[in-house]
């Protein structure tokens, strides 16, 4: 069984119910987890231990508090005020959740269901969105990584050009993937909105819904967006719930050409900030 699930945020009581109900096993079972893992809810520590431990049978992917732990821990950004990642700093095996953290994705393609954290560049065809996640990956895991963290940060540029190369290449690529959900017509994203969709300045739309769009087709997961609450579609499913602001965290079985959401409540209600 295929289970992909949507943004934890350091919410382990409710993972760890979530998978008591879809009766999730490593022997048998596997897992996309669809990014920020970390940050806002108590536990985001033992999150990190519980996935690293499924080791083969979990594929996790970053978002943008997952990379954002990566640079306060390599002294390149300062924590914020609502932040609750301490526990992964002051913990004796703060290394090794760190080094684990590094390895994992910024997208995944498995049983025809193309993942990511926040979206996908509307120019970007599926392979190309896979391959340019690589790029990014393999900084992470390069020995240079407070380099890489440190050009991540930034709004621009805006929109995609295959000839970027350099920090822009790279900023592009982190901020569609961890940060992205309105674009206008043009493909040009626009990273301050977090409103629903309903709510969406004049000009701009949801990433996927824009005309034209080359992913449209292939089946593409989220999260991220916790204002646009559960998306159902046959080939689209966003499923950050808001587990951390008191919704529900969501896991969706997509394997087999069968469908089958679970959910569970969420002790853990945060103010948005």
């Amino acid at each position: 069984m295929l289970h992909l699930i949507g943004d934890v945020q350091g919410c382990l009581g409710a993972l760890q119910r979530l998978l008591a109900d879809i009766d999730f096993s490593p022997s048998r079972g596997r897992l996309v987890m669809l990014g920020d893992l970390v940050n806002r809810g108590p536990a985001s520590l033992g999150v990190l231990k519980l996935l690293a431990g499924f080791e083969g049978a979990a594929t996790c992917l970053l978002g943008n508090h997952d990379l954002h732990l990566l640079a306060v821990a390599h002294g390149v950004r300062p924590l914020h005020k609502g932040d609750t990642f301490q526990d992964v700093l002051d913990s004796p095996e703060r290394e090794a959740c760190l080094q684990w953290l590094r390895q994992q994705k910024l997208a995944h393609l498995e049983s025809g269901w193309l993942c990511v954290h926040a979206g996908v560049a509307p120019s970007w065809s599926a392979e190309q969105t896979l391959a340019l996640a690589a790029e990014v990956q393999a900084l992470l895991r390069g020995d240079d990584l407070p380099a890489f963290l440190q050009v991540m940060y930034g709004n621009e540029p805006r929109r995609w050009a295959d000839e970027l190369a350099g920090d822009e290449r790279v900023r592009f690529v982190v901020n569609a993937l961890t940060r992205m959900r309105f674009c206008s017509a043009d493909g040009t994203l626009d990273l301050k909105t977090k409103e629903g969709a309903a709510a969406a300045p004049e000009g701009l739309l949801p990433w996927f819904e824009l005309p034209g769009r080359k992913s449209a087709g292939q089946p593409i997961a989220f999260g991220h967006w916790s204002t646009l609450g559960l998306v159902n579609r046959p080939e689209l499913l966003a499923i950050d719930t808001g587990c951390v602001w008191g919704g529900a965290l969501t896991a969706v079985r997509v394997d087999g050409g069968r469908r089958e959401v679970v959910q569970v409540a969420c002790a853990q209600a945060q103010r948005p900030g």
